[in-house]
């Protein structure tokens, strides 16, 4: 229900588990952002990774990984001393970094950018995204086809707050048995009462207020479109049944609940069904249990409208057209390149995971020209090879990799329209894509993620003629 996720630049060095000065506290100046939601500062010499800072502020930061063999240290701001004139009150008592370490504990992880005005917000992610196309794209420059700007998304909505925007959350539980949340790359779980983040349906259903011993994880979905919520319930280990049943009972009376297992990813239906309807470029999608949908409530359609202008500008997209939706999930593009291509034309939809596959049979069970595969990318297409006119790509945070990229550009299509919601994987698959004889025709970036560091790209890539 949350973002994929991968290793960015934030990994730290082997060898330098030993926290010897954490907790100690440093004035410094703030220098340019990074990618993974942090800004680069120095003291005597030594990288600091700044959380909660802005680009040329003056601040106080309190050490929260620093050892003294590590080849760079982590820091939360504390203390503002010289504001940016960005800088803006925190929408979230829980995730402001100074207010919440004046009280003695660390900020909960998932709105690092609140304390910046959305505007810089959004530049600051466009430096990012640049950054990492020159220095792991191989571009050496900004690409021609992107006009520089990460695009606001859903502020009809939301007023052009940045907020209330996702339909999907992830919470920890406290050892108290409250609804919580982690702090930034720790293990504790600290309680919260609210969710300004997330829609109103997720916010109302009041979980805060719940019992929730011996439940370790909660995943909750809530559909834009108001159909009936789902609560996913991990059990900690040795949590009897009764246990769980009486966690369910306990949810408001219109909401479905399910077990749910994260290693298997096993649901077990408990109240009402174990899946949500969601809507999107008029289509409805079952996806069932913690099966991936983009989180923010406007993003599936903004991509959808992305992609689709990308391959029909191009005139790679139309009745008759082969084509393929590759990490297909429940079938978001899948449904819609079949409108495009008709019963003339073939899509080909590839999912790795089986129970998000099932759900793009039952979604997609009405559209002979989709043939629907479960299975690993690279396996699939040794064993379908086609003659594609197009590719859309939406591969995990870990991007396609080396391999598969190769794999594609071997297949020979006319394009491949790849939507990713990490700059760092992206910018590496285009350098892959380059060596291939491959060019970035085309970029746009999109703020489907306000308050956080994370963006969502959507690029046509086209072989050099």
């Amino acid at each position: 229900m949350t973002p994929r996720t991968s290793a960015t630049t934030e990994n730290t060095a082997a060898g330098s588990t030993a926290d010897a000065h954490a907790g100690e506290e440093l004035v410094v100046e703030v220098g340019p952002v990074a990618h993974g939601g942090h800004c680069v500062a120095r003291h005597e010499g030594r990288v600091i990774f700044v959380r909660h800072g802005i680009p040329g502020e003056k601040v106080r930061v309190r050490l929260t990984d620093a050892g003294d063999n590590a080849k760079f240290w982590r820091a939360d701001v504390v203390d503002v001393l010289d504001a940016s004139p960005d800088r803006v009150d925190h929408f979230w008592r829980a995730a402001d970094s100074t207010r919440a370490w004046g009280h003695g504990h660390p900020p909960v992880g998932g709105a690092e950018f609140g304390h910046v005005s959305l505007d810089r917000q959004r530049r600051l992610k466009a430096e990012v995204l640049e950054e990492q196309l020159r220095r792991l794209g191989g571009t050496g420059q900004a690409p021609a086809g992107w006009s520089g700007a990460v695009e606001a998304v859903g502020e009809a909505a939301d007023g052009g707050t940045g907020l209330g925007w996702r339909t999907r959350a992830s919470f920890s539980v406290a050892p108290s048995g409250k609804l919580g949340m982690h702090a930034h790359r720790s293990t504790q779980v600290l309680p919260v009462r609210e969710m300004p983040l997330a829609t109103d349906a997720i916010n109302a259903l009041q979980l805060w207020d719940i019992d929730l011993q011996g439940i370790e994880r909660v995943e909750v979905a809530a559909p834009a479109n108001g159909s009936r919520p789902l609560v996913l319930l991990a059990p900690a280990e040795g949590t009897k049944p009764k246990r769980l049943a009486a966690v369910a009972a306990a949810l408001p009376d219109d909401v479905s609940a399910a077990g749910f297992d994260p290693i298997s990813g096993e649901v077990t239906r408990l109240r009402g069904r174990s899946w949500v309807q969601e809507s999107a470029a008029g289509h409805d999608y079952r996806v069932t249990g913690a099966g991936f949908w983009q989180i923010h409530r406007d993003a599936p359609g903004t991509l959808v409208g992305a992609v689709t202008d990308f391959l029909h500008g191009g005139g790679f997209l139309h009745p008759g057209a082969v084509v393929a939706d590759l990490y297909a999930g429940a079938g978001l593009f899948t449904a819609v390149l079949a409108d495009a291509v008709g019963e003339t034309g073939a899509v080909l939809s590839v999912e790795g995971a089986p129970g998000t596959s099932r759900d793009a049979r039952k979604n997609l069970h009405a559209a002979p020209q989709v043939e629907i595969v479960q299975g690993r990318v690279e396996r699939v297409l040794r064993q379908k090879p086609r003659n594609f006119d197009a590719l859309v790509l939406d591969p995990p945070r870990a991007g396609a990799g080396k391999a598969v990229v190769r794999q594609l550009a071997d297949a020979h299509p006319r394009a491949i329209a790849y939507v990713s919601c990490d700059p760092a994987s992206f910018a590496r698959d285009v350098s892959y894509f380059r060596d291939a004889g491959w060019e970035l025709a085309g970029l746009r970036a999109f703020d489907i993620y306000p308050h956080t560091h994370h963006l969502e790209t959507v690029a046509l890539l086209t072989p050099l003629s």
